[in-house]
């Protein structure tokens, strides 16, 4: 698998999928972490540490005590977000029309293909994250120049941190250096 997420939380029901998940998932080399209701996703979301932090989410839209759209309001408040994935084998179209505009990058189908399953993880942690439903929550709450700002500031210090230099967070951030460096200068 290229692009493979290193930690996994799967929230399923089901646990005959469950254990096919763990197999699929330890041939993947990938650390992870199964709940079987929104319930205990949500006390794995409250309990997660700095070590154990999932970058990907693979989500079946209807559980026992609630829908992924029950987890996904549960995730809103933490950042960053994981990259998720929805599974189904009876979700409505409107249901995954929704679940993407709250983010969910793929949608399998139940019952699904395990080979499928390494290719969805891939291409899914493969695309930019989407901001939208981020952006959509701060209408009304905050003014375009601040929300600006800030997406400019998060940036610009993830660029730096993830490349190390400036010359990299250029590249990154697809800006000459010198502009770079002019924002990081009135940014001090």
């Amino acid at each position: 698998m290229r692009n493979p997420p290193k930690r996994v939380l799967v929230v399923e029901d089901d646990l005959a999928l469950c254990r096919a998940l763990a197999a699929a998932l330890d041939t993947f080399g990938v650390e992870y972490r199964i709940r079987h209701s929104v319930r205990e996703a949500r006390g794995e979301l409250a309990r997660l540490d700095a070590d154990w932090q999932p970058d990907l989410v693979l989500l079946d839209v209807l559980l026992q005590d609630g829908t992924a759209l029950d987890f996904l309001q549960a995730l809103a408040p933490g950042s960053p977000l994981p990259v998720i994935v929805a599974m189904s084998g009876s979700a409505q179209p409107e249901q995954a029309f929704e679940l993407a505009q709250l983010g969910v990058r793929r949608f399998l189908p139940k019952p699904m293909e395990l080979e499928r399953l390494g290719e969805a993880l891939s291409a899914a942690c493969a695309e930019a994250p989407t901001i939208r439903q981020h952006v959509k929550a701060l209408v009304g709450a905050r003014t375009l120049s601040d929300v600006e700002d800030e997406v400019r500031t998060t940036m610009v210090a993830e660029a730096v941190a993830r490349a190390g230099t400036v010359r990299g967070a250029a590249r990154l951030l697809d800006i000459s250096r010198q502009l770079l460096q002019h924002i990081l200068r009135r940014e001090a």
